[in-house]
């Protein structure tokens, strides 16, 4: 397609091409927000159990240490829980949460796969909406059920076809 120029659309020498709102080529299939609350579970327990078991235990040297250092324990727990997020996220677009829930992680303006950038920047910002909790209880009051790092990073959590 020739590059538009704004005075050829200006001057009506070529027509605007508008896409309507509920045109089939913007109905996206967005997770529900029960389906999204069962994935983060899964996820809980399968990706962050096992990295809290190990900074509790291994780390920390049992619950008393842990309880005397506890922003460094939840650094501790935190930023591998992000990496191994965003390296499953970049690899197939889903965690182990998402993969039971048939749920996966598009760009909302491509609806292709995110950029590994856009997916950190999407769990950085997941983990300082829980310090206020208003990002995650956005989902309830949506339609598509997007919460706050949806919104910011331009991501949407759909179903997979």
């Amino acid at each position: 397609m020739a590059k538009r120029r704004f005075r050829d659309v200006k001057q009506g020498k070529e027509k605007k091409v508008i896409i309507e709102e509920n045109s089939p080529a913007n109905k996206r299939d967005y997770a529900s927000t029960g389906s999204k609350i069962k994935a983060f579970l899964t996820d809980a327990f399968m990706l962050a159990m096992p990295i809290m078991y190990i900074v509790f235990y291994l780390i920390m040297g049992g619950r008393e240490g842990f309880a005397e250092h506890k922003a460094l324990g939840w650094l501790y727990i935190l930023v591998p829980l992000v990496i191994v997020q965003t390296i499953f996220m970049f690899k197939t677009g889903q965690t182990p949460g998402y993969r039971a829930y048939k749920l996966t992680l598009i760009d909302e303006s491509t609806g292709e796969k995110p950029s590994l950038f856009i997916i950190l920047f999407r769990n950085l910002c997941a983990v300082l909406s829980l310090f206020t909790l208003f990002g995650w209880v956005m989902m309830f009051f949506r339609k598509d059920s997007k919460t706050l790092h949806d919104l910011l990073s331009h991501t949407a959590v759909i179903y997979k076809k």
